[in-house]
C-alpha cells in the first residue's frame, strides 16, 4: 500500500517509515525539515519537501504520489511550549491538519492514522487510564490533540473518513539507526543521557512535592519500535474494518523521573550532576497507560517493555551520534 508519511522525517515517523516497507508498504515522506532530519529518510523512500498548511503542495504530493493512506506526526509537542505560544500550536496542529484532511477526501483517501497524545487525558482520576476517560487538557498541546480527534469523528460519520487514533505516552528508545535529535530537546530521556555525555551541565528534575512515591512525576514510557509496529497494525485494521478505533499505547507501568535517572546512571555507568526545580505549568503528577483495547482491537504486543530497555538502546545511539545526525 502507498502511504504518505507526513512528519516522516522526524522521530517516530522515521522509524514507522523503516516499519512500513519491512511489511511490504510503500512509504512517502511529505515533510518541510523544520523539526525533521533528512538523514532520517532511507534514500530509497521519496522525501518531499512540503508544509502542511499549504494546501496546493499538498495537493500536488496527492496526484504524483496517489496515496491510499496517510499517517501524520508533524504535530509540534512541547507541552511546555504550548502554553507560551498557544496560537502557533493551534494553527500547526489542528488548521493543518483539518488542511490534510480536507485534502484527503478531495482525492478519495479515506484511511488515517493519527498520532495523538496522552495529554488529552490531563491529570486522569483512576489509573490506569482507559480510552473511556474524560478528556481534561492541562495545555494547549493536548487540547490541539482532543481538538482534532473531534474533527475526526464528525468527518468519520458525515464524509466516510476512517481513522485510528493512537494516544501515545512516552515514546522512547532508539531502533533502526534512529533516535531522538531534537532541538531544543524537552524530553527526559534524551536530556539525561546528554547529561551523561557532558553535553549539559546537569539534569532538572521539575518538582520533588508530587504525590507520588518519591515526589517526582511519573510517566509511561514505550519504546519508538512497538510505537512503530501499532502504527503498521493501524493500517491492517483500516484495510479489513469498516469502523474507526481510538486507542492507547503505553507500557502499562510508570517510572518517576529519579527512577530513570538512576537507571540512566546504571546503565551508562556515570554519576551526572542533577538539580531540583519547580513544578511545571500543566505537569499532571503521574499518567499510566491501560493498552488493553490495542492488544484486543489491534492484536500489539509490546517488545520492548523493560524501561532499561529503552533507556539502553537510546544511549546506544546518543553515544554514537553525540550530535545528533550532525555527527554524521
Amino acid at each position: 500500500m502507498k502511504v504518505l508519511v507526513i512528519g516522516g522525517a522526524g522521530y517516530i515517523g522515521s522509524v514507522v517509515v523503516r516499519e512500513l516497507q519491512r511489511r511490504g508498504h510503500e512509504p512517502v515522506v511529505y515533510d518541510n525539515l523544520r523539526t525533521g532530519h533528512r538523514e532520517a529518510v532511507p534514500p530509497e523512500v521519496p522525501l518531499v519537501l512540503g508544509d502542511l498548511a499549504d494546501r496546493d503542495q499538498l495537493a500536488t504530493a496527492f496526484q504524483r504520489y496517489a496515496p491510499e493512506a496517510v499517517m501524520h506526526f508533524a504535530a509540534f509537542i512541547e507541552a511546555g511550549e504550548s502554553m507560551r505560544f498557544p496560537g502557533r500550536f493551534f494553527a500547526n496542529n489542528v488548521a493543518s491538519v483539518i488542511t490534510l484532511l480536507n485534502t484527503m477526501l478531495d482525492h478519495d483517501v479515506t484511511r488515517f492514522v493519527f498520532s495523538s497524545s496522552a495529554a488529552v487525558y490531563g491529570d486522569p482520576d483512576s489509573l490506569p487510564v482507559t480510552e473511556t476517560a474524560f478528556l481534561r487538557s492541562t495545555n494547549p498541546y493536548g487540547e490541539t490533540k482532543a481538538m482534532v480527534e473531534t474533527v475526526l469523528r464528525w468527518l468519520g460519520e458525515l464524509s466516510g473518513l476512517r481513522y485510528v487514533s493512537l494516544r501515545y505516552f512516552n515514546a522512547a528508545g532508539a531502533a533502526d539507526g534512529v533516535g531522538e535529535d531534537h532541538s531544543p530537546e524537552t524530553h527526559l530521556i534524551p536530556i539525561v543521557l546528554q547529561s551523561a555525555l557532558g553535553l549539559r551541565e546537569a539534569v532538572t528534575i521539575y518538582g520533588d512535592d508530587y504525590p507520588t512515591r518519591d515526589g517526582t512525576c511519573i510517566r509511561d514510557y514505550v519504546h519508538v519500535s512497538d510505537l512503530a509496529q501499532a502504527h503498521a497494525l493501524a493500517l491492517d485494521y483500516l484495510t479489513a474494518q469498516e469502523r474507526s478505533l481510538v486507542c492507547n499505547l503505553g507500557s502499562e507501568q510508570g517510572a518517576s523521573v529519579r527512577e530513570v535517572v538512576e537507571a540512566a546512571r546504571r546503565i551508562t555507568g556515570i554519576d551526572f550532576p542533577v538539580l531540583m526545580g519547580p513544578r511545571r505549568e500543566g505537569d499532571p503528577a503521574s499518567i499510566i497507560a491501560s493498552s488493553q483495547r490495542a492488544m484486543e482491537a489491534l492484536g500489539w504486543r509490546r517488545e520492548h517493555s523493560s524501561l532499561e530497555e529503552i533507556i539502553a538502546s537510546a544511549w546506544e545511539w546518543h553515544r554514537t551520534h553525540p550530535r545528533g545526525y550532525a555527527s554524521s
